[in-house]
């Protein structure tokens, strides 16, 4: 008699979630939150709103908080805002500090945010992986309301489902998989950005261009020099067109990352590393627009890609601002930087998994990667940080 008994189960969770883009959105004309929660608000029930903020962007709106309040009060019979805010400091530092996250999880309990309320964390990316991860692990998952305030958060890690701090120096070494309720970009916070954070951004758009569409990275080339002098309206294509592409990739691929595929982390694994390498005196956009410039310069010397292409690739960067080389690429006869393909496996599961481009606007997979040519790629992007092309 066969004493083994197996029951299969087998579920769908469908996830459903808007990715807004406005101006002004705690100005009292601009119904947009207001309409969110309406639509949201459940049957006799009043839901509470905590607030996570960076610091940093909230030094350059010290008019926010009054903004704010006054939105909330026309929404009193709906949702109720928490008056005391968690403010953190933005960057990975956030991310590091174990402290941040248990700040945030303390003031869910003490607040008593239940799983029907809303934990709305406004900042850069670090600020909303850190607060998103709170949010998560709190009940099970708080509702999280994402308001993005820098070009890489708008238009990339701030619209995707992942949430994360860093832990025993490995960068998103905790974290989890769950989509926030709503995003709301808000494109009058980037004019306070300083020149890094406005520029970092752009190179996770040059990201999802190389990899997926030749003809934004051709937009982008024609527009590099207005974006670099900050031109409004150039960035205001720039994100939503970068975020679509972002949210496109995750409804249909693998948006749970079961797999060891990673299109969208094409030049991160050296970017992981070197913020590391650097103690994160480099941005994350900083770092990985030099994983990019790395890593498409190792496709030409697999015989991927031409040298012309590449030298259009690094020529935008330049026209950008950006600085492609760091000297921690190189420490060590570049063996600090190569320990980050087993970090990067170990991240993803499985086998290692790195996107090169076989040409401009498409990528290719492959499973392994030559040290020696590693190197040869890291002295090729010395050289060329002090080069200037003419195409």
């Amino acid at each position: 008699m066969d004493s083994m008994h197996i029951l299969t189960q087998t579920f769908q969770v469908p996830y459903q979630y808007n990715v807004y883009f406005t101006k002004e959105l705690f100005s009292k004309e601009n119904q947009l939150l207001a309409d969110f929660f309406k639509k949201e608000q459940r049957e006799n029930y009043l839901g509470k709103a905590l607030i996570v903020i960076d610091e940093g962007f909230l030094a350059f709106h010290p008019r926010l908080p009054a903004a704010i309040q006054a939105y909330f009060q026309s929404l009193q019979e709906i949702v109720t805002l928490i008056p005391e805010w968690v403010i953190v400091p933005g960057g990975e530092r956030v991310k590091n500090d174990p402290a941040y996250w248990e700040e945030v999880v303390e003031a869910v309990d003490r607040f008593a945010i239940d799983r029907h309320s809303y934990l709305i964390a406004i900042g850069g990316g670090a600020v909303l992986d850190m607060a998103g991860y709170a949010a998560a692990v709190s009940h099970r998952g708080v509702r999280h309301i994402r308001i993005p305030t820098t070009v890489l958060s708008q238009n990339d890690s701030g619209v995707g489902v992942k949430n994360s701090v860093n832990y025993k120096g490995k960068k998103n070494f905790l974290g989890t998989f769950v989509p926030p309720v709503a995003v709301i970009n808000d494109g009058d916070f980037l004019t306070t950005l300083d020149d890094r954070d406005w520029r970092s951004g752009i190179s996770e758009a040059l990201k999802v261009a190389l990899i997926k569409d030749v003809a934004f990275f051709e937009w982008i080339e024609a527009h590099a020099q207005r974006l670099a002098e900050r031109d409004p309206e150039a960035m205001a294509y720039l994100v939503p067109r970068c975020a679509d592409m972002h949210l496109h990739h995750i409804r249909s691929g693998d948006p749970f990352e079961f797999g060891s595929s990673r299109p969208l982390d094409f030049g991160h694994w050296a970017a992981h590393k070197l913020e590391y390498l650097t103690q994160f005196e480099i941005r994350h956009g900083e770092a990985v627009a030099i994983g990019i410039a790395l890593d498409s310069i190792y496709s030409m010397k697999k015989g991927l890609i031409a040298e012309a292409d590449v030298k259009r690739i690094l020529q935008v960067f330049h026209v950008l601002g950006f600085e492609l080389f760091h000297p921690k690429l190189a420490e060590q006869n570049k063996i600090n930087l190569i320990t980050g393909l087993q970090e990067f496996r170990e991240h993803l599961g499985g086998r290692l998994t790195i996107m090169l481009l076989e040409a401009l606007g498409k990528g290719v997979e492959v499973h392994e990667m030559d040290d020696d040519l590693i190197r040869e790629s890291v002295d090729y992007l010395k050289t060329a940080q002090v080069a200037t092309y003419e195409l």
